[in-house]
């Protein structure tokens, strides 16, 4: 077939051709502009404050046996072999060091068919020298009849399933601001662990690898491993909590810890006094009387000092008495009544007598204000000459009815002596004057009850201290008087430490009162007040139970050292809700949280709101009755 020449064409170029070369020069450009962008953002970043730039360190040096992470001195500690028998818990001294660790447990499975088969061979071997020995008549080596047994036994567990084995490695890292504090730190952890048989090593060159192994991104670079069955390597579980849950007692609230109960007996203790401290409205109130409620289910008799009559809807509900203590109250106590002695005591009336002085005075010097040398011995002989114008003397016998002075008494005895008539002066206001109603009575109260309460909310503030001085001393001598087992609650207590006299005193009773068979249950808001006292440490330990609620942010670092606390206990008494926090039973605490049933919490409230609802249910219930009737 033939084609005309206008027919024919000029070639063209491929268009696939020219589309690639514009493919290259976009994906050129598309370079060019990911490199710019890649640019900027870096340069962004580079403004940018990340968490790694936080959370690093200003430099870090590392030496042969420990690290410096800026200005913090560090060191790891790695457990190398363990006893043949090890206790539940055996691991919680390292847990509770009052120090900054690091604790890392890593766990390396091992096939248990492996482990039986070693176990077989294992067995085998011991039996062979076993039978060894008995054929040469070498005696027996119980080293190896008690090895035998225990891998007999861990056969036994395997094969049931009731255990599993493990490669178990133990790393403590320790932190320091001081390489001398370092120093003591690793010494400290390491006489723990070998208190429970535990041997361990510090790291040497290969302290980077050690502070890595610790850190929580579970990487093993020490890797120094102990062949152990999965029972004690339970037992060094760092989550463990206090149990405080006896057969008998009171139940004081629950464990937030494991959720089991707090079920204690205060009198089963080396004494049984208490000590509860707590910012206002957290809760103390509330948790002592929850405590008296429950108490006096058990046969406890029950004696409070309440300074803001909080307590008069509990004793009002039991069936107790309530005794308010004012300058026009019928109600008065004589500060000069002595207790009688109990049957077999070796105290004598002499001994009382002065016990009786020396009470006396304290109170005096609360009334009269700081009393001199001379002022002093004036006072000592005018006390005896009061009660011998009673005839009450060394020689008298206690034991019978006796009519013993009164202030006005006193006040007559200082008029007729040489350096008395100041003093007496001073008197009147409390024997004549407008205090004449409260301390110059025969004593008229009786303490039958089960839950007796003072009330001394009435009262002047000048007056307060000398009134719970007074109730103190009298609760002591009834106390004296008669062996029982009794609580004496003194909610407010700082009104008591104000004053050195009146603290030396209450020091005096916490001490003694365990051989009386009463346990003083101390209520305070004023936690540095009542610690900076010279006898408040002293009252703290002479207290084997503590309360201790939510704190007020200015007192928690005191209160942080006085009881030893870690970073989250501190945090939790900032942060708890009302009724929650630590309790201390002697060496054991747990974080508790008080509970009461609705009956117990109508009865012992202290919301004003509820308290106005009962009040009112109280009020139409006795309409309703009338209309009825």
């Amino acid at each position: 077939m033939a084609f005309r020449p206008s027919q024919l064409q000029a070639p063209t170029v491929p268009q696939t051709a020219l589309s690639a070369d514009q493919v290259k020069l976009q994906k050129y450009q598309e370079r060019e502009e990911a490199k710019k962008l890649l640019q900027a953002r870096q340069t962004y970043q580079k403004g940018i404050v990340s968490v790694r730039d936080i959370i690093a360190p200003a430099s870090f040096e590392i030496q042969p046996d420990h690290l410096k992470l800026g200005t913090t001195y560090l060191r790891t500690i790695f457990v190398v072999a363990y006893p043949r028998y090890i206790s539940v818990g055996w691991f919680a001294p390292i847990i509770n060091f009052n120090a900054t660790l690091d604790i890392a447990m890593h766990f390396y499975p091992i096939s248990t068919e492996f482990i039986l088969k070693q176990l077989r061979n294992k067995v085998g071997f011991l039996q062979a020298q076993i039978v060894a020995d008995a054929e040469k008549g070498a005696p027996r080596d119980p080293m190896r009849e008690v090895a035998l047994k225990d891998v007999e036994q861990l056969r036994d567990d395997l094969t049931q399933g009731t255990e599993k084995f493990f490669q178990f490695a133990l790393y403590v890292t320790v932190y320091a601001k001081e390489k001398e504090q370092l120093d003591r730190y690793t010494q400290k952890i390491e006489e723990i662990f070998g208190t429970s048989l535990v041997y361990s090593r510090k790291v040497l060159y290969q302290a980077e690898q050690g502070f890595t192994s610790t850190l929580p991104i579970a990487i093993d670079e020490l890797q120094v491993s102990f062949n152990m069955n999965s029972s004690p390597c339970a037992s060094s579980f760092p989550f463990i909590s206090s149990e405080l849950t006896s057969d008998n007692g009171v139940l004081y609230g629950v464990n937030r810890h494991n959720n089991s109960l707090i079920l204690f007996d205060r009198f089963s203790m080396q004494n049984a006094n208490m000590m509860v401290f707590a910012t206002s409205g957290a809760g103390k109130s509330y948790t002592v009387k929850l405590e008296i409620l429950r108490s006096l289910m058990l046969g406890v008799d029950i004696i409070v000092i309440d300074p803001e009559m909080e307590y008069k809807h509990l004793a009002e509900s039991v069936g107790g008495t309530y005794i308010n203590i004012s300058l026009s109250s019928d109600a008065k106590i004589n500060p000069f009544d002595l207790p009688r002695p109990i049957r077999g005591e070796e105290e004598t009336t002499a001994d009382i007598i002065r016990s009786a002085v020396i009470q006396m005075k304290g109170m005096l010097r609360l009334m009269l204000g700081a009393l001199n040398t001379e002022e002093d011995s004036v006072i000592d002989r005018a006390v005896l000459e009061a009660y011998a114008k009673k005839d009450i003397t060394a020689r008298t016998d206690l034991t019978h009815a006796l009519q013993v002075p009164v202030l006005s008494d006193l006040d007559q005895v200082l008029q007729g002596m040489v350096g008395g008539e100041a003093l007496a002066e001073k008197l009147k206001k409390y024997t004549e004057g407008t205090f004449a109603g409260l301390l110059n009575h025969p004593t008229n109260v009786d303490l039958k009850s089960q839950l007796v309460v003072f009330s001394v909310r009435d009262l002047e503030d000048e007056l307060r201290p000398v009134a719970i001085f007074m109730l103190i001393n009298y609760i002591w001598n009834v106390v004296r008087s008669s062996l029982k087992k009794r609580i004496l609650v003194i909610d407010e207590a700082w009104w008591i430490m104000q004053h050195d006299d009146s603290a030396k005193f209450l020091f005096g009773i916490t001490k003694r009162a365990r051989k009386y068979y009463l346990g003083i249950t101390t209520i305070t808001q004023d936690v540095t007040d009542f610690l900076s006292s010279e006898h408040g440490k002293p009252m703290l330990n002479n207290s084997a139970l503590q309360m201790l609620l939510r704190q007020a942010p200015a007192a928690i670092d005191l209160v942080q050292k006085t009881f030893l606390l870690t970073e989250g206990e501190k945090y939790l008494l900032l942060e708890g809700n009302v009724g929650e926090g630590i309790f201390f039973a002697g060496d054991k605490h747990a974080a508790i949280k008080v509970v009461a049933s609705y009956t117990e919490d109508q009865i012992i409230t202290s919301d004003p709101r509820q308290l106005l609802e009962i009040e009112q249910a109280k009020e139409d219930f006795e309409r309703r009755r009338q209309q009825s009737n």
